[in-house]
């Protein structure tokens, strides 16, 4: 009787857990070679002032077809969509009006899908070189706006960049397209993945074997011949281990691949490398901040009234905090902020806690001082907070006598910082890409080494278009590359979600 075939799988994030899933089921072998001491990837908790929170995804990106909210639903995770009403700080510090507020939100969102819409009919004509910001700019001109108006449309819409990680002047509009989410609404998880990592996790964690702290350092892949079909391709890892495979899944992260083609032996084909370069990948980070009270919101407070004069921006879900000149920053970089009250989450999930999202420069500049320091010191905790209050102390409610506005606990991520992260969040599609949509079609059909050599590749930058960047991407990855292993070694491919993760 032949032994069952054995393949590896580097890295134990969402798709390669997925992965192995699908492979086991269908009889093969597994090993997955992992750098951490843990699974997950970038899904991960910690706690945060007594509050588990994840430092990686926060959200559910579409409400279609969706594996990942179905997993969502079994396991009693808890979403929220978190809809109510946002406000913004202007470039002087103060709370702007609910009408201005919505006119510019609003704008921001129909011009998001005029983008979408243009990128999807005209990619094919638009220059590399032309970005996001230029669309939103070039609308504007043609809106009848005050020049007031056009300026504060312009500083909101900046704000996009928290959803693809850097600056929307970085933003390719000819391949904006892909950054386009499966339809319908956009949840919050307010229990954390916890759960949900612990279902996508069972299979391979039962049967699978698993070898933590295995840093991969080189991948040696032999091309095929009849002659020979079992253990051609050898990885070796830092502790000096080699493990032999049939076939091997490589589920890095883009970030770690752009710095690490060297590790392939012999070289990826030219056209896999230009893949790999070419894709771009994000710089977003995020801050909890714990207070004892949610000072911001009615409930909590019960002042009528605050130190801003407003009484309507109570209870916001969403704070901007738009091109703030009251906050000291390096000249010429883009320092708008934007957080989200988890103080609005369905109970027992809401907390007293502001969630910041960081990105591009400014999230480097934050990464860089707190690198290499403990987040129990002090030294830590004065630099977030030094950084943070001059936005955090424009919310309504906020008085800096009271014991309720004063941080009880804070945590800032350091995924640039993190190399089994890729030193950064997920891909996105910066100006001056020429065929962004081949490259990451290059990218999952593995080509010159699939077939050839027994190396195939998954993760978030190499899920189908409608969910690149997300965690339903890096499931759904995980699939088609396990569905690619099996047709390479003649095994079923039972299991899978649907027929579509067949045809990306």
């Amino acid at each position: 009787m032949s032994t069952k075939p054995h393949v590896g799988i580097i890295g134990a994030g969402l798709s390669g857990l997925r992965c192995a899933d699908i492979l086991l089921q269908n009889g093969a072998r597994v090993t997955i070679l992992e750098a951490r001491d843990r699974i997950g990837g970038r899904v991960h908790q910690e706690e945060v002032g007594g509050h588990l929170v994840d430092l990686g995804p926060n959200w559910i990106h579409g409400t279609g077809t969706n594996p990942i909210l179905s997993i969502a639903n079994a396991t009693r995770t808890v979403t929220h969509d978190p809809e109510g009403r946002n406000i913004a700080v202007s470039r002087d510090g103060h709370l702007l009006g609910d009408d201005a507020v919505t006119k510019a939100s609003e704008f921001m969102w129909a011009t998001i899908e005029q983008a979408f819409e243009y990128s999807s009919q005209h990619g094919n004509i638009i220059p590399p070189e032309r970005s996001l910001f230029d669309f939103f700019q070039e609308k504007l001109e043609q809106s009848d706006f005050s020049e007031e108006e056009r300026q504060l449309c312009l500083d909101s819409c900046k704000l996009w960049g928290a959803y693809v990680g850097d600056p929307i002047e970085r933003q390719s509009l000819k391949f904006f397209c892909l950054e386009e989410c499966i339809d319908g609404d956009n949840y919050f998880v307010a229990s954390t993945y916890k759960r949900i990592l612990e279902y996508i996790s069972r299979v391979a964690l039962s049967q699978a074997d698993i070898r933590f702290k295995q840093a991969v350092v080189s991948i040696d892949s032999l091309l095929r011949d009849n002659g020979r079909s079992r253990h051609q391709i050898t990885v070796a890892t830092a502790t000096g281990e080699r493990f032999a495979f049939d076939q091997v899944v490589v589920t890095c992260p883009m970030g770690w691949l752009k710095r690490n083609t060297h590790a392939f032996s012999p070289a990826l084909p030219n056209r896999l490398l230009e893949a790999v370069q070419s894709i771009s990948y994000g710089r977003l980070e995020k801050v909890y901040i714990t207070f004892p009270r949610a000072f911001w919101h009615t409930d909590s407070n019960p002042n009528t009234d605050d130190q801003h004069g407003s009484t309507s921006a109570k209870n916001p879900v969403f704070a901007q905090f738009l091109e703030p000149c009251y906050a000291d920053h390096p000249d010429g970089l883009e320092w708008n902020q934007e957080c989200l009250s988890l103080s609005v989450l369905p109970s027992p999930c809401n907390q007293p806690t502001l969630l910041f999202y960081t990105y591009g420069p400014c999230s480097t500049h934050i990464v860089e001082q707190i690198a290499s320091l403990d987040p129990k010191s002090t030294e830590y905790r004065q630099i977030l907070v030094d950084f943070f209050e001059p936005f955090y102390s424009r919310l309504p409610g906020y008085d800096a006598s009271l014991p309720d506005c004063i941080p009880t606990a804070i945590l800032a991520t350091r995924w640039q910082k993190d190399p089994y992260a890729g030193n950064g969040s997920y891909c996105n599609f910066q100006i001056g890409l020429a065929q962004a949509d081949k490259d990451i079609e290059v990218l999952r059909s593995g080509a010159g080494v699939g077939t050839e050599r027994g190396l195939w590749f998954a993760g978030e930058h190499t899920a189908p278009f409608e969910a690149l960047g997300t965690t339903t991407g890096a499931y759904l990855s995980g699939e088609r590359a396990a569905v690619q292993v099996c047709g390479s070694l003649g095994l079923c491919s039972a299991g899978v979600s649907g027929d579509s993760v067949l045809d990306q």
